[in-house]
């Protein structure tokens, strides 16, 4: 009987995991920033959500009943059965009835970020035991009747409580699959600044305010126009060709994920008739002897042409441009490159198959 019970309490040790209040409980006191979140991939980061992340973990190797769903880590942190999730060899898997699977990364989660303990292959995100006790960076704040507020977290004080998920991912093979922070440049930047900025709007309803921190996370997937201040188009002709420059301004890669392809599209407007030139690729591609291999068989950085924090790149057009010309040139994206569409089953997905916009500038040529 007692190893029975030494047993069950191992058990319950080994799975036990904080309960989160679900987001939607946050929705009548914080209607605003509810809305925006809604809108994020925070909120649909489960494979359920997320139609890319589910073609990745469905030819995943440790796709099987008997392995793990590691993606947890970042993808489900909320799960209540977080832990028998990513624990090797359980039989246990995602599943789409789970309601607390399907909160991705909830309001919760991060508001109950205490710590965040650094690592070689990944961080992890350290969560306060004490429920119902959430983390802010505002200063002046009232006492809410329906949790406590703390601001003495130096993550959230700093705009850098993103790191946890955010810094970087390796494989087995030592290889960066995805990374904001290979070279440590975030260490003294600020996520939130760039992020989550100041926008019109109530905190909540119950502390009236002017503003609050955007929380529809601008990004790749939606928002991207919060973020056009931080890349210039610079135009620099010359007596045969012209050079256009992309000046990224933040501090990290442009086109961060190895699946994403960055482009620049120029074309030239001549009188009536259009000029289409020839498009430059921008991406870090990882893989195995000298080709592109899904993440979990990178063993190599095959090519690396992200333009990188903080880079002015200078692209050279062997073209022409005359006066009267108009020049319209266009920085945009895939979120899977287009050679790995068919190999994920993705080849008649919308969101995977689109080219998404970024920024575009206009040339008068005089």
């Amino acid at each position: 009987m007692k190893y029975i019970l030494l047993l069950s309490a191992l058990y319950v040790s080994m799975y036990a995991h904080p309960t989160f209040e679900p987001s939607q409980t946050c929705k009548s006191c914080h209607p605003t920033i509810y809305k925006e979140f809604q809108s994020t991939q925070h909120a649909k980061a489960s494979i359920f959500d997320d139609e890319i992340h589910a073609a990745v973990w469905k030819k995943h190797p440790k796709n099987t009943k008997m392995s793990s769903y590691a993606c947890a880590k970042c993808h489900t942190p909320s799960a209540s059965n977080y832990g028998a999730l990513v624990e090797k060899h359980n039989g246990v898997v995602p599943d789409a009835n789970d309601t607390t699977q399907r909160e991705g990364i909830s309001c919760a989660y991060c508001h109950r970020i205490e710590s965040i303990k650094p690592g070689h292959m990944s961080n992890t995100n350290i969560i306060a035991k004490e429920g119902k006790a959430y983390f802010g960076s505002l200063k002046s704040h009232i006492e809410s009747p329906f949790h406590k507020i703390k601001t003495d977290s130096k993550h959230f004080n700093s705009g850098n409580v993103c790191v946890g998920c955010h810094s970087h991912k390796k494989n087995k093979y030592d290889i960066n699959v995805c990374s904001t922070n290979i070279d440590n440049e975030l260490d003294g930047s600020n996520c939130v600044s760039c992020h989550m900025p100041k926008v019109k709007g109530s905190v909540s309803t119950m502390h009236k305010t002017k503003e609050h921190a955007f929380h529809g996370f601008p990004g790749t997937h939606s928002h991207q126009g919060m973020l056009t201040q931080y890349v210039d188009i610079i135009l620099k002709r010359h007596e045969r060709t012209f050079d256009i420059t992309i000046d990224n301004k933040s501090s990290h890669a442009l086109a961060l994920h190895p699946m994403r392809v960055m482009q620049l599209r120029a074309k030239i407007t001549r009188k009536s008739k259009v000029i289409d030139l020839a498009v430059k690729n921008f991406a870090r591609v990882i893989g195995a002897e000298g080709k592109g291999t899904p993440p979990w068989l990178a063993n190599e950085v095959v090519q690396d042409t992200a333009v990188k924090a903080n880079e002015k790149r200078v692209v050279t057009f062997n073209d022409v441009l005359e006066k009267g010309d108009r020049l319209e040139v266009t920085i945009g994206y895939f979120l899977v490159n287009p050679k790995m569409l068919k190999s994920l089953d993705l080849d008649k997905s919308v969101i995977a198959t689109k080219f998404h916009h970024f920024k575009t500038e206009k040339f008068e040529i005089k």
